[in-house]
């Protein structure tokens, strides 16, 4: 697993990370400067996040791309 930058911000695929990614994705939205993004791809829709993203004060968007990705936008509120 590794973080891309991009021009908007990170991009982080847990897609291949065997055992829980959610230390990683915690680490990285840690770490996320308050003018990027994070783009978050995993192989399912992530339902389980929205509610800590949420207690963290974090607003996403999910978007769906096809039957094996879904994206997440991630960003500060």
């Amino acid at each position: 697993m590794a973080t891309e930058r991009n021009e908007t911000g990170r991009r982080l695929d847990i897609r291949g990370i065997d055992g829980e990614p959610f230390g990683d994705i915690m680490a990285e939205l840690e770490a996320l400067p308050d003018d990027e993004t994070l783009l978050l791809l995993n192989s399912f829709e992530p339902e389980p996040l929205y509610q800590v993203l949420e207690e963290r004060d974090f607003q996403y968007e999910t978007m769906s791309g096809g039957s094996d990705v879904w994206y997440l936008e991630i960003r500060h509120e």
